[in-house]
């Protein structure tokens, strides 16, 4: 199923041969069952998306480092670079979903207009689904499991290349069905004010720009100037969306990356202060400390148990 990249703890996606997809299903109790079970409990930043759908049982699951309660029809939706965690329950039941980035189509391609409705960072990280909504959910996965292990072998209509060539589609444009279908009940169904809806638009241009430059900038003047807006709008809009104010979200944001490469890479703290854009390596311990209530070498040595091995 997965295996392990150089840097400690960074997982990308190798199939087990002869599987020759670049999107791969299977249930919670077959990745036991092919996992150790102390693999199962460690922390991975993954290189590959990966979609968690619970089905059945409770359960606390760990995402860049916070714990989310998870019961029977919620849906995670992981990106490459999150650190992930799948706790210490044991009872519960769910499917999983491995996608290689390289399985979504290319900006520029031929089905550009199709990308352009798909869009897979508007999908919520974190959905919880109606028992209805789970089954329709669990239908679509199961199927593209199924259309996973269609014969390769078989010649109807050409080589084998061919119908795995035809698999490949067909799984993809499932995918993006099941993946817009959530997205469409969850991220794009609501009912807002002109107010909040302007609010909430001008805090996602806000994310997207600290998402690019958070490494860079860590002053809220910098996001309002290039944003053309000003602070307290910012501050407004970030309150209203995330509870938290417009420099909270900056320095959250710079903390959780010191959290991944603390947890995930072997470089020096120095080097990592200077990845995030302070100047000294004391300033960055002292922002870590007053942010997790822990210098950068007590959160390292907290998490420097887990070692780079096969998770399966």
């Amino acid at each position: 199923m997965v295996g392990c990249g150089n840097i400690k703890q960074h997982i990308s996606y190798h199939p087990s041969k002869p599987y020759p997809y670049d999107l791969e299903v299977f249930s919670v109790s077959d990745l036991r069952r092919r996992t150790a079970a102390a693999a199962m409990r460690r922390t991975y930043s993954y290189e590959f998306f990966m979609m968690i759908c619970v089905t059945q049982g409770e359960c606390v699951q760990v995402v860049d480092f916070d714990p989310v309660s998870c019961v029977a029809g919620t849906f995670l939706a992981l990106r490459p670079g999150q650190a992930h965690n799948f706790g210490t329950d044991e009872e519960w039941e769910g499917w999983i979903i491995l996608v290689r980035p390289e399985f979504l189509l290319p900006a520029g391609s031929l089905f550009d207009d199709l990308r352009q409705i798909f869009d897979l960072e508007r999908l919520p990280k974190h959905l919880t689904l109606t028992d209805g909504e789970l089954s329709r959910a669990a239908h679509s996965i199961l199927r593209m499991r199924d259309d996973s292990l269609i014969d390769r072998s078989l010649k109807d209509g050409g080589p084998a290349s061919e119908v795995m060539a035809d698999v490949q589609a067909l799984l993809r444009y499932e995918f993006y069905a099941l993946v817009t279908w959530l997205t469409v009940i969850r991220g794009e169904r609501r009912t807002q004010n002109p107010r909040d809806s302007t609010a909430l638009q001008r805090f996602r241009r806000f994310q997207n720009l600290v998402e690019q430059r958070f490494a860079d900038w860590n002053q809220l003047s910098d996001y309002a100037s290039e944003l053309g807006s000003t602070e307290k709008s910012l501050t407004r809009a970030t309150t209203l969306a995330v509870g938290m104010s417009a420099k909270a979200f900056i320095s959250k944001r710079i903390n959780l990356e010191a959290k991944r490469l603390l947890a995930h890479t072997e470089l020096p703290v120095g080097i990592i202060a200077e990845k995030l854009g302070f100047q000294e390596a004391t300033h960055f311990s002292k922002f870590f400390k007053r942010e997790t209530s822990c210098t950068p070498k007590e959160f390292r040595a907290m998490n420097s148990h887990l070692s780079p091995r096969d998770a399966s």
